[in-house]
C-alpha cells in the first residue's frame, strides 16, 4: 500500500498568493498528498453534503432569527473547534480499532497517513482559534492597534472560512487512510453538534417545529448525502467503511480525457492538409547491387573434374617439348 509523496502546497505557493487568502487556504487545507476523487459523481456529492451543511447549520437559523451575531459565530467557532479535536481522533480511534480486529491489517500500517491528517487537524484548529483571539483582543489595543488587527484578522477570517470549506470536503485528509472516513466523520460530527441542543431542548428561541426542523436539518441532509457517497464507493470501486485499508486495491487517477485535435496549419486551403510522409512507402534497405539471396542466375554451377574434356579443347603442349 503506497501513499503520495511530494511537498505539502506542492510548490503552488507564491509571494502574491498571500494577497489572496483563499489560494492559500487552497494549498494548505488541500495539500497535494490528498488523493483526488475517483470520478465526478462523487466529487459532486462532496461539493453538495459541504453546502447542503452549511445551508442547513447557519443559514435556516440566521434566517429565523432575523439577524446574524458575529460574537455568537465567533463563540460557535471555538466550541466547534473543540468538538473536532475531541471527536474526529476518538472516531477514527474506533474505527482503527475495528479494522484491526478483522485481522487483515495493523495500525502501524497507517501511521503516516494517521500523522498527516493529524497535522492537518491542528493546524485548521489552531487557525481558527486563532481568528477567535485576534478578534477578541483587538478592542484593547488602541485605534492604531485596532487598525492593524482588523485588517489581519479579515485575512485570517476569509483564510480560515475558505478552509473551513476545503476541510468539510476532505475532512482532515482522512481519505488517504481510507475513502470512506470524509463522509463518516461529517455524519458524526453533525450529529454531535445537534445531540446537546436535543438533549437539553434548547431550540434557540424558536417554536417547537421550527427548532426541531433547526437542530435536524443539518445532521439528516449531511447523514443522508453521506450514505449516498459511501454507496457509491462501494458499488462502483467496492470500497467498504469496515474493510481495512490495507485489503483495498490501488484506486486508478481519474481517466484523462481524449487528446485534441491540433488545428489545421495557417497555409493549409480551407483546412485540407494533404498525408504527410512518402505516399510510395518505403524503400528496401541494403545495396540493390548485392548477391540475391539464392545465388546469381548467372554463376556456373559446380564442375566434376574428372569428367572428358571437349574434343575443341586439348590441352596445350609444354612449351619446349621436343617432338
Amino acid at each position: 500500500m503506497t501513499y503520495p509523496q511530494g511537498s505539502w502546497t506542492g510548490g503552488t505557493l507564491t509571494a502574491r498568493s498571500f494577497l489572496k487568502p483563499h489560494h492559500v487556504a487552497r494549498a494548505v487545507f488541500h495539500p497535494a498528498w490528498i488523493p483526488q476523487s475517483l470520478d465526478p459523481s462523487v466529487d459532486a456529492l462532496k461539493k453538495v453534503r459541504v453546502i447542503a451543511g452549511a445551508v442547513a447549520g447557519f443559514g435556516v437559523y440566521t434566517f429565523v432569527e432575523g439577524g446574524f451575531a458575529f460574537d455568537e459565530m465567533l463563540d460557535n467557532a471555538a466550541t466547534a473547534c473543540l468538538v473536532l479535536l475531541f471527536i474526529t481522533p476518538l472516531t477514527v480511534g474506533v474505527m482503527l480499532y475495528l479494522w484491526q480486529r478483522s485481522g487483515a491489517g495493523t495500525v502501524a500500517q497507517l501511521k503516516e497517513p494517521l500523522l498527516r491528517s493529524l497535522k492537518l487537524l491542528l493546524l485548521f484548529i489552531g487557525s481558527a482559534l486563532g481568528t477567535v483571539l485576534i478578534f477578541q483582543l483587538g478592542g484593547s489595543l488602541g485605534m492604531l492597534g485596532t487598525m492593524l488587527v482588523s485588517v489581519v484578522g479579515l485575512w485570517m477570517a476569509f483564510f480560515v472560512i475558505a478552509g473551513a470549506y476545503r476541510i468539510s470536503g476532505n475532512f482532515f485528509g482522512t481519505a488517504v487512510v481510507h475513502r470512506c472516513l470524509p463522509p463518516l466523520l461529517a455524519t458524526v460530527t453533525t450529529w454531535l453538534m445537534a445531540i446537546p441542543d436535543l438533549v437539553t431542548g434548547d431550540l434557540h428561541g424558536l417554536s417547537l417545529a421550527m427548532g426541531v426542523f433547526f437542530i435536524l436539518g443539518a445532521p439528516v441532509t449531511v447523514t443522508a448525502i453521506a450514505m449516498l457517497e459511501m454507496g457509491r464507493l462501494k458499488s462502483r470501486y467496492g470500497i467498504r467503511l469496515a474493510d481495512h485499508p490495507a485489503v483495498l486495491s490501488p484506486m486508478p487517477g481519474p481517466t484523462p480525457g481524449p487528446t485534441p485535435t491540433p488545428p489545421p496549419p495557417s497555409y493549409a486551403p480551407n483546412g485540407f492538409v494533404p498525408p504527410q510522409g512518402n505516399r510510395y512507402g518505403t524503400p528496401p534497405q541494403g545495396n540493390p547491387y548485392g548477391t540475391p539471396p539464392h545465388g546469381s542466375p548467372y554463376t556456373p554451377g559446380p564442375q566434376n573434374p574428372y569428367a572428358p574434356q571437349p574434343p575443341y579443347n586439348p590441352p596445350a603442349p609444354p612449351p619446349y617439348n621436343p617432338q
